[in-house]
């Protein structure tokens, strides 16, 4: 049987379900009318969405890497995490934390932090939200409760985990951030609240007040979706501040592809290429900014 055509109008579809105001129903009927049918929405829906299935491109029990659940400090009690770091190599590195989408912390993230500690970083992905009771495992559940929670909590569970990985004893004390959609908008806010931060990047992230900008002290690197008309709105304005108030920056639009085009569980929305460029970009620009 051959996959079903999947339009940009569907993908802005889903976009909206999982980012604004489209509930799931209001989101399966409007795929239903561009589909042409129930039956065409209901194969479409899982090619758009993210697949659990899929996420483990670097297993878990991978013999290179030393990777367990840990807790740190934070509000109102304890942060769970994931924390990754080589196996070999040297006893101290720099630090990453992954800032995870507004799906809380699955098992894409997970494999996303094993990637980067692969790549020489001690890695840590807190879960934002501990606070609720951890992530679940229904997306929707995640999303919801992503969307009440507090954003003073999550500022201050960030700072505090960046504290963690600066004091952690194979940490070189050089702490930078990755955060991709929800948590892309987090790497700028944490670049502005942690002054001890050295480098984030944000992939298709929600840019900050330009009256925030001042407060910069890390290197940006800022990767955005050419079709992400909702995100990318809010790209000069952030552009003309950094650039007024002389930050270190960089910024990247990959044209042609969507939102969470890193994304290698979203069949329908992953771009390799956008992909593989800027993971290559990031990886560079870490290593670069905390050595």
């Amino acid at each position: 049987m051959d996959q079903p055509k999947i339009t940009q109008a569907m993908i802005n579809a889903y976009d909206e379900y999982t980012h604004l105001t489209l509930d799931r129903r209001d989101f399966m009927h409007k795929l239903q009318l561009l589909a042409g049918s129930a039956a065409a929405a209901a194969a479409i829906a899982p090619l758009i969405a993210a697949s659990s299935a899929k996420a483990d491109i670097i297993p878990p029990d991978d013999n290179r890497l030393e990777a367990q659940d840990i807790t740190y400090s934070g509000a109102p009690a304890e942060i769970k995490a994931y924390m990754a770091a080589p196996k070999d190599g040297p006893q101290k590195l720099p630090a990453v934390i992954i800032i995870h989408e507004n799906r809380g912390l699955n098992n894409h993230i997970r494999d996303v932090t094993r990637r980067v500690a692969l790549e020489g970083f001690l890695a840590m992905a807190p879960d934002l939200l501990s606070p609720s009771g951890g992530t679940p495992d229904d997306e929707d559940k995640a999303r919801d409760l992503i969307s009440k929670s507090s954003a003073d909590i999550n500022r201050t569970n960030l700072i505090s985990g960046v504290e963690y990985l600066r004091n952690f004893k194979r940490s070189t004390g050089n702490v930078g951030a990755i955060g991709f959609c929800w948590g892309g908008g987090w790497a700028n806010q944490l670049a502005i609240a942690a002054p001890d931060l050295k480098a984030a990047v944000a992939y298709y992230g929600m840019q900050p007040a330009a009256d925030q900008v001042p407060k910069i002290k890390a290197a940006l690197m800022l990767h955005y979706a050419g079709l992400d008309e909702r995100i990318d709105a809010g790209i000069d304005a952030y552009k003309k501040a950094l650039e007024a108030d002389h930050k270190d920056f960089q910024i990247f639009v990959y044209d042609g592809v969507n939102h969470a085009f890193n994304n290698d569980t979203a069949a329908a929305r992953y771009d390799k290429k956008a992909a593989d460029l800027a993971w290559g970009r990031t990886i560079k620009f870490l290593k670069e900014k905390l050595a």
